[in-house]
């Protein structure tokens, strides 16, 4: 009986699933299917930053995705084995003990991942056969992609107008439902426990602020149910372009992200549902939009795979000269505690530090600020931001922030100016007071700028600068004036020596 070994990773789902779909044909009737996932404890170690460079919030995510994954498995006849250790040493292992005769795996774009496939392959027993070249984590086939990977463009707009001009059939594929069995895991292998807190890995564990009546919880049954609620139960996709930019309601935007970054959730599966509801509801601007942001998601994928280890450079993917590459630990610090004196980015990254979630306007003004007004390494904010974010994947949150620094996908070099950002996008000021409680006594406009108070006024609100909310890290008025003087200028904003190599410990992309 042939035994098939389906190595699973950021692909925590049955629904839509090319790599076990192999793993299954090549079991074939009567053979046996070893399902693995591998908690490496290099995931969980402290960066040089001083974080681990996977936090509670997603690791507990992952945990809950593997007990959904199990159950799911077991009631289709098979099962989901869990090891703490490193893939090299595991999966060889299991091979070995099993007698596996094929290793099935989804592709990943980035070198560090692949370094860990290479290690892999190099430490398996002879005679197995090694299947991968499979992406499962796009809503485009990398096989019908209207140009080779080295020669897709370096902007969305082109890539996406690319992408549209294809035949409808072939433009985003349907998803292949889950499989009704699976065959039985082979007989002799433990299926291993998964660990009851993410204290067994090492982190300490933080219980989410959940107050806005919204809680992510790992898993396949979790991210089906939340697409249905938000799709058809809540019906806010018919408003999700209007809607997508708020801050506060949790019901804003689709919130499907920490699924799909962690494979719990298929992008075929969303584009489904959104076609379905074209089909039956209604179709429109917010419709298309929510297959316009499963979009990004392949371009910093297919960007990834294209520019390899320049995504981690402080020079990015574009080559740019005079990036900083300063880290000034104290600013570094207060940044991340949400202390900085400006309310915007100290609320957004209050919400990030007590949700591991922060909203996508949030998370391009405090990246713009962290590059641009403290003129700070932008590589460490993303680092941060990989530690926290349950919804991080590499290629979306280092092309994000490459965007944001002026070094990646954005043609233009822009800043965002955060004093008008929280006008436009938090004019009542809800979601500053929300997370900046010591600012809920101020009117709207002084909550968003209480710096700008006269003396009088902090006594008349209660409110004292540099006392019961900082003073600003920076003189915002004097570096915002440099920055837009540099943009009319055409010179790029910030200073700093420029780098053309990442420090060793960073992230290294795949060539």
């Amino acid at each position: 009986m042939p035994t098939a070994l389906l190595w699973l990773r950021s692909d925590l789902r049955l629904d839509d699933h090319a790599a076990l779909r192999d793993a299954a044909a090549a079991a074939g009737p009567g053979g046996r299917l070893l399902a693995v996932y591998c908690l490496d404890p290099r995931h969980y170690e402290p960066t040089a930053l001083g974080v681990p460079k996977t936090g509670a919030y997603r690791a507990q995510f992952v945990l809950d995705a593997l007990r959904d994954l199990r159950r799911s498995m077991r009631g289709r006849g098979g099962d989901l084995v869990v090891r703490l250790g490193r893939p090299e040493d595991v999966l060889p292992a299991l091979a070995a003990q099993s007698g596996a005769a094929t290793l099935h795996l989804h592709d990943e774009p980035m070198q560090e991942e692949a370094d860990v496939e290479a290690a892999v392959r190099d430490a398996m027993p002879g005679g197995v056969d090694v299947r991968e070249g499979r992406w499962g984590h796009t809503l485009v086939d990398l096989d019908t992609l209207p140009f080779p990977v080295a020669e897709a463009p370096d902007v969305f707009s082109p890539f996406r107008k690319a992408v549209e001009k294809a035949p409808a059939r072939e433009r985003y594929p349907a998803p292949v439902p889950a499989p009704d069995a699976l065959p039985a895991p082979p007989d002799g292998v433990e299926p291993g426990e998964i660990p009851d807190s993410v204290a067994a890995l090492g982190l300490e564990p933080r219980e989410p602020d959940t107050r806005r009546g919204f809680a992510v919880r790992g898993g396949e049954t979790e991210g089906l149910a939340r697409l249905d609620d938000y799709v058809w139960g809540l019906d806010r996709l018919r408003t999700y372009e209007e809607t997508r930019n708020g801050m506060l309601d949790p019901n804003d935007s689709s919130k499907l992200s920490p699924w799909l970054s962690n494979g719990c959730l298929s992008p075929r599966r969303v584009q489904a549902e959104v076609a379905r509801y074209e089909a039956t509801r209604e179709k429109n601007k917010s419709t298309y939009w929510l297959t316009f942001e499963l979009l990004w998601r392949d371009f910093f994928r297919v960007y990834g795979a294209k520019h390899g280890d320049r995504l981690f450079w402080p020079s990015g993917p574009k080559g740019e000269r005079g990036v900083s590459t300063r880290l000034d630990r104290a600013h570094y610090q207060v940044w991340c505690d949400g202390r900085t004196g400006l309310p915007l980015v100290d609320a957004s990254m209050r919400e990030l530090n007590a949700t591991g979630f922060m909203s996508n306007r949030g998370r391009q003004n405090a990246a713009s600020f962290f590059a641009k007004h403290l003129g700070l390494d932008w590589r460490a904010g993303a680092a941060y931001f990989e530690s926290l974010l349950v919804d991080y994947d590499p290629t979306s949150n280092w092309g994000n922030w490459a965007y944001v620094a002026g070094v990646g996908s954005d043609p233009r070099d822009r800043y965002f100016d955060v004093e008008l950002q929280a006008k436009k996008y938090d004019p009542e000021s809800a979601f500053i007071t929300h997370w900046l409680p010591e600012l809920a006594g101020l009117p709207p406009a002084k909550a968003r700028e209480p710096y700008r108070m006269t003396e009088p006024e902090q006594e008349r609100y209660g409110v004292r600068i540099g006392e019961d909310y900082p003073a600003p890290l920076v003189d915002y008025d004097r570096i915002t004036g440099r920055l837009r003087a540099d943009a009319q200028a055409g010179q790029r904003p910030g200073s700093g020596r420029g780098g053309a190599k990442g420090r060793r410990g960073t992230r290294r992309g795949r060539r």
